[in-house]
């Protein structure tokens, strides 16, 4: 498995593997689909970095990270193929956004998530996020926001 880095060819995956999940879960909202067929304006334009899983030719998940402020960003949009779920492509795409936002001088990660999504939320918890205070009405979904210090 290795990890790559976006480039506008690879928008589809972006897209569809975030739509799979959400569709799955919850519902698209407009911020969602904007970022889905945007993501130049709303992630990358700011410093934001999306990236990819690849496998044997196949891109089977993604990340991406966004700015919030100075020295902040979010770990967003992380999608993984159900087919390949379970196999430690999350973990590979989390390690690899966190040590991104490091060489980015970030002094900490943010992400927002639904408990309902146990297994991601146990792996946020092992690589060393902690659970704050959420703020409403940020994402419909999001009933936990978390954040690393880095």
């Amino acid at each position: 498995m290795e990890i790559i880095d976006y480039k506008p060819e690879y928008q589809i995956y972006f897209k569809d593997l975030n739509l799979s999940w959400l569709e799955e879960y919850f519902t698209v909202e407009p911020f969602d689909q904007y970022a889905f067929d945007n993501p130049q304006e709303a992630i990358l334009k700011d410093g934001g970095r999306i990236i990819f899983a690849e496998n044997e030719g196949e891109i089977i998940g993604t990340v991406a990270l966004k700015y919030v402020k100075p020295g902040v960003f979010e770990m967003a949009k992380m999608a993984v193929r159900k087919d390949v779920r379970g196999l430690g492509t999350g973990k590979l795409l989390c390690n690899s956004i966190i040590e991104i936002a490091r060489n980015m001088n970030a002094e900490k990660l943010i992400l927002y998530s639904s408990k309902q999504l146990r297994p991601a939320i146990a792996m946020y918890l092992k690589l060393g996020f902690i659970e704050i205070l959420l703020e409403p009405g940020l994402y419909k979904r999001a009933d936990i926001k978390m954040e690393l210090v880095l």
